[in-house]
């Protein structure tokens, strides 16, 4: 039972010491870890807690005093504790006590078997390594090692808070690089509560590539979800906001704009982190701004960290850009004409950094405006005299880019400038039209008008005797090894391509739809990425977003959509980074007929099929109504469509012709340099790079799960089948369903999305681990080693040094929760280079030792063997702590001195972000000191002979 005011441990946390019981309501309970400045509420039933009881014998502290327990008493349902002439309510206890039982159970004869001892000393010192690495939160997303994502996941996963606008052009990666800042933010504690606010056609998208690629379970609101969860507390006056019934939110915007008291209560909401796709349609004039814009500006000024994603390129919108820009920070942009200023200002200087790399001299021209950039700084000024010189290039360029306007605020990649995509090949498939009766073009003119609608409204679709239906065929017959992926706009095509085909074709087909649950949607998918598996993957559109075909490099587009950026999403399935294979997009066209005039203006006007326009928003925007009205009366062969036609195309490639040469030019280059600059650019990359390569990690992750009754079987290809049938636990996460198969390797995980990529952070890795550590098993052992001289008996213990602060502070990547070893003999000195040998380990599980027939003199032994092993584990501990504050005071004076010197010439620079990060500093070095030893473990190691001496 659980009443306010008892102290209870969380064995799934037990560094945020001692917590406190604040409300219980209901079947739920709030509990205050006051150290750690952490909250967390908890299914009564289920709370990984246990109740913080002290008894006689041992030492407790509160109120300034300390002393060991005498006796304790219980008044209404509170412990008292009295000794020493003195008493300590648990309520006025320190948040640090001393609480392992390690040594209790030594002593009682209650030991584990010396594999488990082995496993939790293992699984400590692998658990501090992962926490101190940059990646932790990150090792098990499904992402492959793309440079440029991780410079930018880096870079604004250190900012305090992120307040970021990523602009990469489509197909980088921007989702990617949003899910990694999110995914690092909440594994490092300094953010809990997320938001994303997405178009409604994209919700979908980012719930499946946060929890398939992140692990990342958000909770999608509509009306129906709040007015379950609109309902008042046990006692309240009020209704509770349904917006704080979870912590990872994804909400869109029509659904708030139809309900303005939902819109209110988000925002009456706390949140920590703001993600906002398609940000570019968020309207915004001097003169007025669109109530998605205000909503958005409001969230944004009470929330500490902002995402904003667009693929817009800057040329095509500066007043635009600045829109976003002043959303992330409405102090530095705070006027659109300083601001459009100051980037015409910067737009030679981008062209200067161009030859600066390049090692060209600068004419006359250019090295006046450098002058101008540099003024008052002499050393720079005198280096404009030998730009030619590399060392003095170097230099030049690195003050540019520190001076950039919008340089820490925004990241913007370009596909030309990452590499490594392959060509895209259209194959034409026009199909003769002279043969159709009046019934199948106008099912064709239905079709093209249900395409471009959206909704799609449901037609009756009959594929049987459908021309595009042979092309498909021949198709898959002419390419008997190659697999073919299409794409058509909706369900009901999947479902009747599938059935025109089952009596036309012999190859292998799965379906991808959204009738389809998530899981029967990976099998699926699945089986198209086995070499043997499916040849032809029929996808609805949902196939379009998100997912990884990248194995394939055959597109069938049987129908086409409207949004250029549409069409994008569908080849970048297959156009990826990593590719490795020129892509084969067929398109399957009706001659004459709407789909073959869209086709036509994505080729002859937008070069989409060859290319991936940065524009194609743009150009639907000034001409989707009329293309969409000249392929109606195209198909219907009205007089004079070909001319009108004709000048469409003509139209539509000179405006893209010149709004591709607007970007060209326009190009700041310098804004591209800048992260390559940041000091933390390159540290995920490293991170991932010595993850990856760890063999050793991964039979570590076969042992901890064999531990619990997890039995891994070898399936080929680096998958493994993980076998729950004598688990040993149900607080093990991940089995509810059965058996799961799982997977080592990078690779197999990015090809098969279905497959979980076993790293620490997985939850479940991470929860088997948390669930040993936080458990008995393992923390008691007793061994004979034969290697040990004559009358030998030693006494290893594992203590743990945790520092208990705010989880924001992030104090775990200088000092995560250590294990410090201390082994000390009968003679009560320190053997530091003691290791069991190899052979005591191999032949520990052979030896039935009757522990508890010795507790007479373990009880001797150990008390005094104990104590000294403490003292010696106090002078270890300080000695890291002291390791852990000069490693944070050298990192965050370097962080704090780069951003004075860069506030000196960049105005981006806000004097909010050197107090929040000096803040940081502080609290840190002031957190450090206090942390605290944990006795965790210990073993009993005795040579062959003392036992008969006994």
């Amino acid at each position: 039972m659980f009443v306010p005011g008892q102290r209870w441990i969380s064995t799934a946390e037990p560094e945020l010491g001692l917590g406190t019981v604040l409300r219980v309501e209901g079947r739920g309970v709030q509990v205050l870890f006051a150290k750690a400045g952490v909250l967390r509420p908890y299914a009564a039933d289920s709370a990984p807690l246990v109740r913080a009881e002290f008894r006689a014998g041992q030492r407790v502290a509160g109120k300034g005093i300390a002393f060991l327990v005498e006796r304790v008493e219980i008044r209404d349902d509170l412990l008292i504790y009295r000794g020493e002439g003195r008493e300590l309510h648990e309520g006025q206890l320190d948040d640090e006590q001393s609480v392992s039982q390690a040594d209790d159970r030594l002593i009682g004869g209650r030991t584990d078997p010396v594999a488990h001892f082995e496993l939790r000393l293992e699984g400590l010192r692998r658990r501090a390594e992962a926490r101190r690495s940059p990646m932790w939160g990150l090792g098990a997303a499904r992402v492959g090692l793309v440079p440029h994502q991780l410079r930018v996941a880096g870079i604004a996963s250190t900012r305090r808070p992120p307040r970021v606008l990523l602009a990469d052009e489509v197909g980088l990666g921007k989702t990617i690089e949003a899910g990694m800042i999110v995914a690092r933010q909440l594994a490092t504690g300094r953010a809990s509560r997320v938001l994303l606010l997405l178009p409604d056609t994209l919700v979908y998208q980012w719930f499946v590539e946060l929890l398939r690629r992140f692990n990342l379970s958000f909770a999608i609101y509509d009306e129906e979800r709040c007015e379950a969860l609109d309902l008042p507390l046990d006692g309240a006056a009020a209704p509770a906001n349904p917006f704080e019934d979870e912590q990872l939110v994804i909400a869109d915007f029509a659904f708030l704009e139809a309900n303005p008291k939902r819109a209110q209560q988000l925002l009456d909401a706390p949140w920590d982190l703001l993600v906002v796709d398609e940000a570019h349609h968020l309207a915004w004039t001097p003169e007025t701004a669109s109530p998605r814009y205000t909503l958005v500006e409001q969230l944004a000024t009470k929330t500490p960290g902002v995402i904003l994603l667009t693929a817009t390129p800057e040329q095509l919108g500066r007043s635009g850009h600045f829109a976003r820009l002043r959303l992330l920070d409405p102090q530095r942009y705070h006027d659109l004409d300083t601001y459009l200023a100051e980037a015409d200002r910067f737009q030679p200087l981008s062209r200067i950094a161009d030859k600066l790399l390049d090692g060209e001299a600068l004419d006359e021209a250019q090295l006046a405006a450098l002058r101008g950039a540099f003024a008052g700084d002499a050393a720079l000024e005198a280096r404009l005299a030998h730009t030619t010189k590399p060392e003095h290039a170097r230099e030049i360029l690195a003050a540019l880019i520190d001076r950039h306007g919008t340089g820490r605020a925004m990241f913007r990649n370009r596909r030309t400038g990452i590499g490594g995509f392959p060509r895209r090949m259209p194959q034409w498939q026009v199909l003769d039209a002279a043969g159709l009766d009046e019934a199948t073009r106008q099912a064709l003119l239905a079709e093209f008008h249900a395409d471009i609608q959206q909704p799609s409204p449901v037609l009756e679709l009959d594929y049987a005797n459908d021309p595009r239906l042979n092309a498909l065929v021949e198709l898959l017959d002419a390419h008997p090894q190659d697999k073919f992926l299409l794409i058509c706009r909706s369900q009901a095509k999947v479902l009747a391509l599938e059935e025109a085909l089952r009596t036309r074709s012999g190859a292998g087909i799965a379906r991808f739809h959204e009738g389809l649950g998530i899981v029967q949607r990976d099998r699926n998918a699945a089986y198209f990425a086995q070499p043997d598996g499916a040849r032809l993957l029929l996808c609805s559109e949902i196939g379009s977003e998100g997912r990884n075909f990248q194995f394939a490099h055959r597109l069938v587009l049987w129908d086409l959509p409207l949004d250029p950026d549409l069409l994008e999403q569908r080849i970048g399935r297959l156009d990826r980074i990593g590719q490795t294979h020129d892509i084969d997009i067929h398109i399957l066209a009706v001659a004459d007929s709407a789909q073959h005039v869209l086709a036509r203006w994505f080729d002859e006007g937008v070069d989409a099929f060859r290319q991936s326009p940065a524009d194609g928003r743009e150009l639907l925007r000034r001409y989707g109504d009329t293309l969409a009205q000249l392929a109606d009366q195209h198909a219907r062969g009205d007089d004079g469509r070909d001319q009108e036609l004709d000048a469409l195309l003509a139209e539509t490639r000179a405006a893209h012709e010149q709004m591709a040469e607007l970007i060209r030019e326009g190009r700041d280059h310098l804004l591209e340099l800048a992260a390559s600059r940041d000091p933390h650019a390159e540290e995920l990359a490293q991170a991932f790079r010595r993850e990856d390569e760890d063999p050793a990690r991964d039979a570590f992750v076969q042992r901890l799960l064999e531990a619990y009754g997890i039995h891994a079987e070898e399936l080929g290809g680096k998958v493994l089948l993980l076998d729950p049938q004598y688990l040993s636990t149900d607080a093990l996460p991940g089995f509810a369903e059965g058996p799961q198969s799982a997977t080592f390797s990078r690779a197999v995980a990015l090809a098969r999305e279905e497959l979980p990529l076993l790293r620490l952070d997985h939850p479940m890795i991470a929860g088997a681990l948390d669930l040993a550590l936080s458990g008995e098993q393992g923390n008691a052992a007793f061994m004979v080693d034969d290697a040990l001289p004559p009358r030998s008996a030693l006494l290893q213990t594992v203590f743990v040094l945790e520092c208990v602060a705010d989880r924001r502070l992030d104090a775990e990547r200088f000092l995560p929760a250590l294990p410090v070893t201390v082994t000390i003999d009968t003679r009560l000195a320190e053997r530091a280079d003691f290791e069991p040998s190899e052979a005591a380990l191999r032949k520990a599980a052979d030896r039935n030792i009757e522990v508890p027939r010795y507790r007479k003199f373990l009880a001797k032994l150990v008390p005094p063997m104990l104590e000294k092993a403490e003292l010696a584990a106090r002078t270890r501990a300080q000695a890291m702590i002291d390791a852990a504050m000069a490693e944070a005071g050298a990192a965050l004076d370097a962080e704090l001195s780069r951003l004075h010197a860069l506030r000196a010439v960049n105005p981006s620079i806000s004097a909010a972000e050197i107090a929040t990060l000096a803040t940081e500093r502080d609290a840190l070095l002031a957190a450090l000191p206090q942390s605290r030893l944990r006795l965790d473990a210990v073993r009993f190691v005795v040579s062959a002979d003392f036992l008969a001496l006994r």
